[in-house]
C-alpha cells in the first residue's frame, strides 16, 4: 500500500473508442477460436496479435496511451478464449439432445459462466499474479509489446508486426485454399499391424498446428510426443492385440478400440494432472482472498491504494457471484422444465447450483495457475472439463436416484448443459490472469480491466452462438448424427459426452480411467523430479495427457512446430541483440499462421452452408486418381511454406531498430 498519488493521471485508459476497437477485434479471433478449437481440441492466446493490431491503428488517433492499448487486448483476449465452451456445447448436439444452438441460450451459458469467471479471478490476482513468481510468458510478452509499442521506434515495429501476422495468415489461408480446391492434401493418413496388434499414423498438414507448436513451446510439444509414445506404440498395439481382423483394412477396428478406450486412459492422466495442480495451489489462493480484503478495508477507511492496487472492491465480487446463482438457476430449470425431468428436477437444480459455487471457485484457481505457469494456448481446460463433468455426474446420478430412457438422455444433457456453465468460469479465468499481469507490468488499474475483460465475456458471448450454428451447418460433429466425411472432430466434446454417458449407463470403464490415472502419477513423479534436479527440463503432466487421447493427427505436428520454434529462438539467442524483440516476430508469425488458416475455415464453412456441397471448390478436373501426388506435393509445399515464412521473419526480424529496447523489469517503473 502506498501514500503516493497514481502517476500519470491523464492517460487515458477505458475509453469508448479502445471499447468499439476490442469489439472488433474480438470478431475476428473468437471465429478463429471456435474454428480451430473444434477441429483439433486446442485454442490460442490472443493477447500479443491484439495489442498489436491496436497499436496499428489506436496511433492515428491523439492521446493514445499503452493502457489504452492495454484494455483494448484485454478485451479482445477475453472474448476469444471464452471460445473454448466449445468444449463442452457441442456434446448436446452428439448425443442428440439439440438440433442446434439456440442462440439466446447459449449466449447466456457463456455470458453468465464469463463474468463468474471475472469475478473468481479477482481475488486470484492477489495470490497469483502479484504475489507469485509464475512466469505468465504470454502476459509478459504482451506487456513488452505494449512497452516497445509505446517507444520512438515503436511504430516502425506495430508495422513490421502486423506485416508478419498478415503474410503468415495470407500464407496459412493459400494452403488452405489449395487443399479446398484439392490441389494439394492437408492429410497423411495409414494403419499398420504390430504384432498381434495394431495402430495408425496420422499427420494434418496445418500451418495452425505449427504455430500451435511454436506458441506452447518445446517442453510441452515433448510432453505431448511422449503421450503420443504412450498411446500409439504401446497402449493402443496392447488394446488391439488379438482384436482385429486376420485379413483385409484393419483401420475401423483400431479407430474404435481408440475412440471407446485409449482416450480414456488419456482422459485418467489429465484427470489426475488437474488435480494435482489444484492441491499445489490452495495456500496461495487462501493468501489472495486475504489480501484483496485487506485493501478493501484499507480503502474504506480513506488510505490511498496505489492505482495498481485497486481491484473491484470485494463486497461487489461476492455480491456479484451470489447475485449470479439467480441466473443460473433459472438457466438450469427452464433446460429441464419441458423434457422428460420436468417436475422431479429440483434436487438437481439445488445441487447444481452449489456445484457451480463452489467448483467454480476452484476450476479457476487451476486454470489461472497453469496459465500463469506455461501459457494460456496450453491452458489445462480439457483436463479440468473431464473432472468437471465426471463430479457433476456422479453427483447429479446420485441426487435424482434410478433413471432410464428418455430420463437418462435428459440427465446427461443436464449435466453438460451444467458443465458448460463451469467452462466459462474456466476458460476466463485462464485468460484473466494474463491479462492482469500483462496490467501489472505496463502500470494499468486493476479495477478498470476488470471492467474491460466483462465487457470482452459480453461481447464473445454475442458472437460464438451463430459461429457454432454456422460450423453445425457446414460440417456437423463427429459422432453427431447426419455427420459427414468432412465433420468436425471436437475431440474434448466427445470425449466428455462420453464420460457422461458412461456415467448415467453404468458402463464406463473405471479401469481404464484407473490405469490412466497411474501414468498420470508416474508423469508427475518424473515432471517433479525433473524440477527438482534441473532448471531445463521439465515434463507437463497435462500436456502429456492431451497427447495420449487426442488423435495423432492433431497432434503429431505441433510438436514439430515447438522444435522449429526452438531452433528460431535459439537463432534469436545468438544473434545476441535484440533478442526478446526477435523472439516476439517469431510468436507473431506463429499467430497469424493461426489465424489465417482458421478465419479461411470460417470461410470456408460459410461456403459450405450456402452451397450444400462437402467440396464445393473442389476442381472438377481432379479425381481420385490424383489422391497420392496430391499427398506428396501437398508434404513439400508444406515444408517450402513453413521453410519460407520462418526464413522471411528471420530477415525482417534482423533489422535492428534505431534505438534499445525496454526491459521487462523495467516495464512497471
Amino acid at each position: 500500500m502506498s501514500t503516493t498519488a497514481p502517476s500519470a493521471p491523464t492517460l487515458r485508459e477505458l475509453t469508448l473508442r479502445g471499447v468499439l476497437l476490442g469489439g472488433a477485434i474480438t470478431l475476428i479471433f473468437t471465429a478463429a477460436n471456435v474454428y480451430l478449437g473444434l477441429k483439433v481440441g486446442l485454442t490460442f492466446a490472443t493477447a500479443i496479435p491484439a495489442a498489436v493490431i491496436s497499436m496499428s491503428i489506436l496511433r492515428y488517433f491523439a492521446n493514445h496511451s499503452v493502457i489504452e492499448n492495454n484494455i483494448v487486448q484485454t478485451i479482445a483476449s477475453a472474448a476469444g478464449t471464452l471460445s473454448a465452451i466449445i468444449f463442452v456445447l457441442p456434446g448436446l448436439i452428439m448425443i442428440g439432445w439439440w438440433a442446434g444452438f439456440p442462440y439466446w441460450t447459449t449466449l447466456a451459458v457463456c455470458a453468465v459462466g464469463g463474468i463468474l469467471g471475472v469475478m473468481y479471478s479477482i481475488p486470484l490476482r492477489r495470490a497469483l499474479v502479484t504475489g507469485s513468481d509464475l512466469p505468465y510468458p504470454e502476459g509478459v510478452a504482451a506487456a513488452e509489446v505494449l512497452s516497445v509499442g509505446d517507444t520512438s521506434h515503436g511504430v516502425e515495429e506495430n508495422k513490421l508486426g502486423l506485416r508478419i501476422i498478415v503474410v503468415g495468415s495470407l500464407v496459412a489461408a493459400g494452403f488452405s485454399l489449395l487443399s479446398a480446391l484439392k490441389v494439394v492434401s492437408s492429410s497423411l493418413a495409414a494403419t499398420f499391424r504390430v504384432g498381434a496388434g495394431g495402430s495408425m499414423f496420422g499427420a494434418s498438414l496445418s500451418l495452425a498446428l505449427i504455430g500451435v507448436g511454436h506458441l506452447v513451446g518445446l517442453a510441452v510439444g515433448i510432453a505431448m510426443l511422449v503421450g503420443l509414445v504412450i498411446s500409439f506404440l504401446v497402449m493402443l498395439p496392447i488394446r488391439t492385440s488379438h482384436n482385429l481382423p486376420l485379413t483385409g483394412d484393419i483401420a475401423d477396428a483400431v479407430g474404435s478400440i481408440f475412440s471407446h478406450e485409449v482416450r480414456f486412459i488419456g482422459a485418467g492422466a489429465i484427470a489426475v494432472a488437474a488435480v494435482w495442480t489444484l492441491l499445489k495451489i490452495i495456500g496461495p489462493i487462501a493468501r489472495g482472498i486475504k489480501a484483496a480484503l485487506a485493501s478493501s478495508r484499507a480503502r474504506r477507511q480513506g488510505a490511498i491504494v496505489d492505482i495498481t492496487e485497486q481491484d473491484l472492491p470485494i463486497q461487489y465480487v461476492v455480491g456479484v457471484v451470489l447475485v449470479s446463482m439467480i441466473p443460473i438457476a433459472l438457466l438450469l430449470w427452464g433446460f429441464v422444465s419441458s423434457g422428460p425431468l420436468a417436475g422431479n428436477a429440483g434436487g438437481i437444480i439445488a445441487v447444481s447450483v452449489v456445484f457451480v459455487l463452489l467448483i467454480g471457485l476452484l476450476v479457476a484457481s487451476v486454470c489461472g495457475y497453469m496459465a500463469g505457469l506455461i501459457g494460456s494456448s496450453n491452458s489445462p481446460i480439457s483436463g479440468v472439463g473431464i473432472l468437471v463433468v465426471l463430479i457433476a455426474a456422479i453427483l447429479i446420478k446420485f441426487t435424482y436416484g434410478t433413471s432410464e430412457g428418455k430420463e437418462t438422455t435428459a440427465l446427461i444433457a443436464f449435466t453438460l448443459f451444467t458443465a458448460a456453465i463451469v467452462f466459462g468460469v474456466a476458460t476466463i479465468s485462464n485468460d484473466n490472469l494474463q491479462d492482469l499481469k500483462t496490467g501489472q507490468l505496463v502500470g494499468a488499474t486493476p479495477w478498470k480491466q476488470q471492467v474491460a475483460l466483462i465487457i470482452g465475456v459480453v461481447f464473445g458471448s454475442a458472437i460464438i452462438p451463430p459461429i457454432l450454428g454456422l460450423m453445425q451447418t457446414a460440417f456437423g460433429f463427429e459422432g453427431a448424427p447426419g455427420a459427414g466425411s468432412d465433420a468436425l472432430a471436437a475431440p474434448q466434446a466427445a470425449l466428455i459426452s462420453s464420460l457422461a454417458k458412461g456415467v448415467f449407463g453404468g458402463d464406463l470403464d473405471w479401469g481404464l480411467i484407473g490405469l490412466g490415472g497411474a501414468i498420470g502419477v508416474v508423469v508427475i513423479i518424473v515432471d517433479e523430479v525433473l524440477g527438482h534436479t534441473t532448471k531445463k527440463f521439465r515434463l507437463p503432466p497435462l500436456a502429456v495427457g492431451m497427447g495420449m487421447y487426442l488423435p495423432m493427427s492433431l497432434t503429431l505436428i505441433i510438436p514439430i512446430g515447438a522444435i522449429l520454434g526452438r531452433f528460431y529462438d535459439t537463432w534469436a539467442e545468438r544473434t545476441g541483440t535484440s533478442v526478446e524483440r526477435k523472439k516476439r516476430f517469431g510468436v507473431l508469425l506463429a499467430t497469424g499462421l493461426i489465424v489465417g488458416e482458421s478465419l479461411f475455415g470460417v470461410v470456408f464453412a460459410g461456403i459450405v452452408a450456402a452451397s450444400g456441397k462437402e467440396d464445393p471448390l473442389a476442381l472438377p478436373f481432379i479425381g481420385d486418381g490424383f489422391t497420392h501426388w496430391a499427398e506428396a506435393l501437398g508434404v513439400v509445399v508444406f515444408i517450402l511454406f513453413v521453410g519460407g515464412l520462418y526464413k522471411i521473419t528471420q530477415k525482417w526480424a534482423a533489422k535492428e531498430p534505431s534505438t534499445d529496447e525496454p526491459s521487462t523489469a523495467n516495464l512497471a517503473k
